[in-house]
């Protein structure tokens, strides 16, 4: 039985995460973030699941009188890794050339 105080042996479980995979992609350098979350029992892995999230440049809103609202994103909750690839490769050139592609791209 677990947890006994017999000197029976106790089995340690722990839960991590860790981004394990984080990629560039495309021209407007959307960074894909894939998180482990591994599950092991007395150090030997007994499952690992993933979740993926994707951060773009620039959010950005078409107006009820057809304008557009572009706002960066913010990045605050990111990993200091996300981050610092962020800053990196989200240039003013990349950032413009999201927006043009956002409003070139709305769904009618």
């Amino acid at each position: 039985m677990l947890g006994t105080d017999k000197g029976e042996n106790k089995m340690a479980i722990t839960k991590t995460t860790e981004e394990d995979k984080i990629e560039i992609v495309g021209t407007g350098k959307d960074i894909q973030v894939r998180t482990a979350t591994v599950i092991k029992e007395d150090g030997e892995e007994l499952t690992r699941s993933f979740h993926r999230h994707v951060v773009s440049c620039v959010n950005s809103v078409q107006n009820a009188d057809d304008s557009w609202t572009h706002t960066d994103t913010d990045i605050s909750g990111e990993s200091s890794e996300v981050q610092a690839i962020a800053n990196a490769v989200w240039t003013t050139t990349v950032k413009n050339a999201k927006k043009a592609s956002n409003e070139k791209t709305v769904l009618s």
